[in-house]
């Protein structure tokens, strides 16, 4: 069962077309660019030399999602606010709804998830599998 499983996995990855999108020095850490491929808009974000792309669709209201600000993590401790992972959240522009950059996961209701992509930084390329 394990080995079928493993099967459908790289069969899916192997769906995936390689899209060179840029170049590293054009993403630099804390900012992103929105790319169409295939008809679907793109965000890739670097967030500490660490790449990552979601689909620029908010899962709540289908708003741009990838135009929305970069943020930190906000919680409270009962005491004071603690900020944390600053530039990991991504507020949509319409509603504030806030997402995991790396995971595409809601910050409000994690069964709710933008779509996300694989990305890697292949020598000085930028590469994105969709």
């Amino acid at each position: 069962m394990a080995s079928r499983q493993a099967g459908e996995t790289s069969k899916a990855a192997d769906r995936s077309k390689r899209h060179v999108i840029c170049q590293a020095q054009d993403v630099e850490p804390g900012h992103r660019k929105i790319v169409k491929i295939g008809g679907r808009e793109i965000g890739v974000f670097n967030v500490n030399g660490s790449y990552h792309a979601l689909r620029n669709i908010c899962p709540h209201r289908s708003g741009p999602l990838c135009l929305g600000r970069l943020r930190p993590t906000v919680d409270w401790d009962g005491q004071e606010f603690i900020y944390d992972r600053e530039g990991e959240v991504l507020k949509c522009p319409w509603h504030n709804w806030e997402f995991d950059i790396k995971t595409g996961e809601c910050r409000v209701d994690p069964a709710l998830r933008a779509r996300s992509y694989r990305v890697e930084r292949e020598g000085d390329d930028i590469v994105l599998y969709a």
